[in-house]
């Protein structure tokens, strides 16, 4: 039996491309047409949020999992690891010191600076940055210029106040940071993918948005408005 839409729906919802017309490019998720790399900030830390320098993209997420499993699973001590890190490393240099003495070892060599300033600089800019455009979005978002996009943030910070109080703040912190590094990798891979679904799935909100809005809210009584 067909089944047949109302023109409603089909100007709100996009239709699924057939087999032999392509695919039309549905809106972005991030509203820019610019790849997500240059999104990012487009320095090191893009190259490390998309996986493009793998080594320090593994070695921050195996960094990130055993801290992880250190404090939640053998519920170590922060004190206490710090201490028994710093004794280990003393001891393995005080070794390495002493035997190069007696064995001709090439001893160890201490680098003068061992975390740079500039990487601190482009790390905080990047940050900065970030924050600033989610808080002035966020701002827009809160003096109800779009209706559909404030309900959506409001449900998604409602969800995860809910998945707060399950969470202890290093599993959230830990699942943030997983997030942040495979989030923005699988974007850049199936962005298209991504982006169909993400429209697809707005329209349906704006739709419910606007039903809900000519149901309930229109017929709530507004007192007069003073002309200034």
């Amino acid at each position: 039996m067909p089944i047949y839409t109302s023109s409603s729906e089909s100007d709100n919802e996009p239709s699924r491309p057939s087999r032999t017309t392509p695919r039309p490019r549905p809106p972005r998720l991030l509203g820019s047409q610019k790849p997500i790399h240059d999104i990012l900030g487009g320095g090191k830390v893009a190259d490390v949020l998309l996986w493009k320098n793998i080594t320090v993209s593994a070695s921050l997420l195996i960094g990130m999992t055993v801290i992880w499993f250190l404090f939640e699973v053998v519920e170590y001590n922060f004190v206490t690891l710090l201490c028994h890190i710093s004794i280990t490393s003393m001891l393995a240099l005080f070794i390495w010191s002493k035997g190069a003495e007696f064995f001709n070892w090439k001893p160890p060599q201490i680098p003068e600076v061992i975390l740079r300033e500039s990487t601190f600089r482009e790390v905080a800019s990047t940050l900065r940055v970030r924050f600033n455009k989610i808080l002035s979005k966020l701002l827009d978002v809160a003096c109800g210029k779009d209706p559909g996009l404030f309900i959506l943030v409001i449900a998604i910070l409602y969800i995860f106040s809910v998945i707060g109080t399950y969470f202890s703040f290093l599993n959230l912190l830990y699942l943030g940071f997983i997030c942040i590094l495979t989030v923005p990798f699988l974007y850049d891979r199936y962005d298209e993918h991504v982006d169909y679904i993400a429209d697809r799935e707005f329209r349906r909100m704006k739709k419910m948005f606007r039903r809900f809005n000519s149901q309930f809210l229109n017929k709530i009584p507004r007192g007069p408005v003073k002309e200034n």
